[in-house]
């Protein structure tokens, strides 16, 4: 894997890197996807219907770049170390527009 910054470098220029550390199912047929920062600090969740991406209309990628005021702080120290560990992991084993 190329070493990718954690910043975009086009676009919006205060974009982050996030990428995907959790991914979740409910009884509404929706699919919860978390994405973070590499240190795990702030989040981004995503709410997508699983038919969206059954259907072939969505792709959930490695990382995504998000705007950080779309990022919401993680306050719970377990999950901010669980999530950067996963975040370290997805890094090392995709690039960032893989499908997942």
């Amino acid at each position: 894997m190329s070493e990718e910054p954690d910043t975009a470098d086009a676009g919006d220029a205060d974009a982050t890197r996030c990428w995907l550390v959790e991914r979740s199912y409910d009884d509404r047929n929706l699919i919860t996807l978390v994405y973070a920062t590499p240190d795990g600090a702030r989040q981004l969740r995503k709410e997508i219907a699983a038919v969206v991406i059954h259907q072939g209309n969505s792709t959930v990628t490695a990382a995504i770049e998000a705007s950080p005021a779309d990022l919401s702080p993680v306050t719970d120290e377990e999950t901010r170390e669980r999530y950067a560990s996963e975040a370290a992991r997805m890094a090392e084993q995709h690039d960032p527009d893989d499908p997942i």
